[in-house]
């Protein structure tokens, strides 16, 4: 079975994470798509995000009629600095020899991959969907590969979709008092509306 990974903040989760996850699943042909909520990301350490149970709950209310999305709180569950190479280890633990998992990431993060820790170590467990971020240019697979051998041939570069939505803007807008019913599912919307989050600038 292949399984895609889309991790993030999912501070808030909108519209863009989800016609990402449904674009990649159906042009790779995969079972479903994990929806995995980040802990303390090691790349947003100083970054102050919305506490877990918020942000968890925001992603079960975005895909919860959809049976091919799935939610995973492993990273949550985990204290401390998460690190991918080491959800994937878990991950790839608990799944069986014929199993592949595919890591979705923007275009900018592959272009950080170098960065990461065990870059090599991670393509080994799971191949990387990378899907284009505006203003982001695409990445340059010989640099890419100089740095970390073999990546070429565990890297798929989507071409689309192409999203212009961020959590910033959700989370300026609704401090602002401005609609974000286009970039969020409803039932996110709602329970941003209802527990007053992103309200202070």
């Amino acid at each position: 079975m292949n399984i895609g990974i889309l991790g993030g903040s999912f501070d808030p989760i909108h519209n863009g994470h989800l016609l990402m996850a449904e674009e990649v699943r159906t042009s790779l042909n995969l079972a479903e798509v994990v929806f995995m909520p980040a802990g303390q990301p090691w790349l947003k350490v100083d970054s102050p995000i919305l506490p877990a149970e918020h942000r968890v709950q925001m992603v079960r209310l975005a895909i919860g009629d959809k049976a091919c999305f799935k939610l995973s709180t492993v990273e949550i569950e985990r204290a401390g600095v998460t690190y991918t190479v080491d959800t994937m280890a878990e991950l790839r633990a608990q799944l069986g020899p014929g199993d592949e998992l595919f890591f979705i990431l923007g275009w900018d993060n592959l272009a950080q991959l170098p960065q990461w820790k065990e870059p090599s170590r991670l393509i080994t467990m799971c191949r990387l969907v990378a899907v284009p971020r505006p203003g982001s240019p695409a990445p340059d697979l010989k640099a890419l590969e100089a740095a970390i051998p073999g990546i070429s041939q565990r890297v798929v570069i989507m071409e689309k979709p192409e999203i212009d939505i961020s959590g910033s803007e959700i989370r300026n807008r609704v401090a602002q008092g401005l609609p974000i019913s286009h970039l969020v599912p409803e039932p996110v919307s709602r329970y941003i509306g209802e527990k007053g989050l992103y309200t202070k600038a």
